[in-house]
């Protein structure tokens, strides 16, 4: 199983998840002519992807779907309010191509198995989703106002995570937000703090080598170096060395990670 960060942070997002027999996009935040660039970057063809997931309708996730979609006859999923929400935003998708992915459903796509949960934040319906291929996972959790336990089981083991690590808490307080929006983000259908992002993964994490993707950062409000530092205290003060037990990794808003592989 490979794995690129196409895009991730308060601009767009979209991750390429693919194997030898098939590849899926999670979200096309960005524009169709982005995506087929990042694509063409990590080596893979636009027209070999087989589906597209939506995690939920926010632009930042749904920007370049209909275009991306309708270029490379692409089938889309999402679960039913999604579709609902998605309405007018996407343009026109022909029937066949509109694809139901439930909560806590689970999908093959040839070799690649996909299981979708439920997550906190303020849209319809959010999913994140865990991706299998062989013995080999990857747990992909954004957009995140807190992880709650059943999160948790059902994205722990991953060998590799995509997760969130928004913002710093004391740079969204003295920014120029208007508090409406700062009390969101920090509300529990927001967006996770980097504290609270190095909490919850001391919960998951085994020391095992895996690798961690910190994501959707906020571009007012965080710095990567700040969160990787922030993620890196947290880690070691549970125990977990950061380079022997686990790996940090980053991801940027307007170009895509190197292809990983599991």
């Amino acid at each position: 199983m490979r794995f690129s960060v196409l895009a991730s942070g308060s601009t767009g997002n979209a991750i390429y998840v693919g194997t030898d027999r098939t590849s899926v996009l999670i979200d096309v935040g960005i524009t169709g002519k982005q995506a087929d660039a990042s694509l063409k970057e990590v080596g893979v063809d636009p027209k070999e992807i087989k589906a597209i997931l939506v995690t939920h309708e926010h632009v930042d996730h749904i920007k370049g779907i209909g275009v991306f979609a309708r270029r490379y006859g692409i089938p889309i999923f999402a679960n039913r309010k999604t579709w609902g929400a998605l309405d007018g935003q996407i343009g026109t998708i022909v029937p066949e191509h509109q694809m139901f992915f439930e909560i806590g459903e689970k999908k093959e796509f040839e070799d690649l198995g996909i299981e979708s949960f439920g997550i906190s934040h303020d849209a319809v319906e959010p999913m994140g989703f865990c991706f299998y291929h062989g013995q080999k996972k990857l747990s992909v959790a954004t957009d995140l106002g807190y992880v709650s336990n059943k999160i948790k089981e059902t994205i722990r083991g991953a060998d590799a995570y995509v997760f969130e690590s928004n913002h710093d808490v004391e740079m969204l307080r003295m920014s120029h937000y208007p508090w409406s929006i700062k009390r969101r983000i920090l509300s529990d259908v927001g967006h996770l703090s980097n504290e609270t992002a190095g909490e919850a993964l001391t919960d998951l994490l085994q020391g095992q080598a895996e690798r961690v993707y910190l994501a959707h950062l906020s571009k007012e409000n965080n710095m990567m170096e700040l969160a990787q530092l922030t993620v890196k205290n947290i880690l070691e003060e549970k125990g977990l060395k950061v380079g022997d037990d686990v790996f940090l990794r980053e991801t940027y808003p307007h170009r895509p990670t190197k292809m990983e592989e599991l």
